[in-house]
């Protein structure tokens, strides 16, 4: 009898609210409500090839296919969703938003033949002042739906950079060029590797990883972020 009373007095005082729209979650959902959930504004890229994140790649970068789960644009209800995971310590919510992309891109045959999934690293420096990476979050979520290899031990950031939120393409680009190596070229040999990162504006920090192991190794190299603005 007091283990209910017990649950029943914790969500009462502290109950849990879908970081989309705020209202309470019933027992079955994590951390997002199924009506947001079901009304994310998704882009379907991963049916399409030539889509608008895969151009931006277009004679910059070998990328075999690029897609994003979801479109947002600032100051929309689900720009609380990235802002929540980025910033507030909602690392769990990439995992579970990373599984839904992950049903996402089965359904494709051109994500279906990934090898290994591989979140774009944050220096240390600031993995440690955040205390986490979200990449590595949606990376694992997306992992654990495919039933595929994640790799985050292999791509290693070895330069602290400034933030790129006020750069424009080129500035942006100069900020990351460089900044990414490998430690074992030699695992993502002959494999496609799947790159996964939170958000893609220009995309020049994903084209920085994918030179990188292009550059040092025979494998393909795909793109997938949970948004594009």
């Amino acid at each position: 009898m007091n283990i209910p009373l017990f649950f029943y007095l914790t969500e009462l005082l502290f109950p849990r609210l879908c970081v989309v729209c705020g209202d309470k979650l019933i027992e079955q959902e994590q951390w997002i409500c199924l009506h947001c959930l079901h009304h994310i504004p998704r882009t379907n890229y991963h049916l399409e090839s030539e889509n608008r994140v895969a151009q931006l790649f277009f004679g910059r970068v070998q990328i075999e296919f690029a897609t994003s789960f979801f479109y947002f644009s600032k100051g929309s209800k689900y720009q609380s969703l990235l802002h929540n995971l980025k910033y507030k310590g909602m690392k769990e919510l990439g995992a579970e938003i990373g599984k839904h992309f992950g049903i996402d891109l089965l359904m494709s045959p051109d994500f279906s033949s990934v090898d290994v999934i591989c979140p774009v690293p944050l220096h240390l420096s600031k993995e440690k002042k955040r205390g986490y990476n979200q990449s590595w979050w949606i990376a694992s979520g997306i992992a654990q739906q495919m039933q595929k290899e994640l790799s985050d031990d292999n791509l290693k950031r070895v330069t602290a950079t400034e933030t790129q939120t006020r750069k424009n393409r080129f500035e942006r680009w100069q900020n990351v060029d460089g900044i990414f190596e490998l430690t074992h070229p030699e695992a993502f040999s002959g494999k496609h590797i799947l790159l996964v990162d939170d958000v893609v504006t220009t995309g020049s920090t994903l084209e920085a990883c994918a030179h990188e192991i292009i550059t040092k190794t025979n494998a393909r190299v795909s793109i997938a972020t949970l948004a594009t603005a």
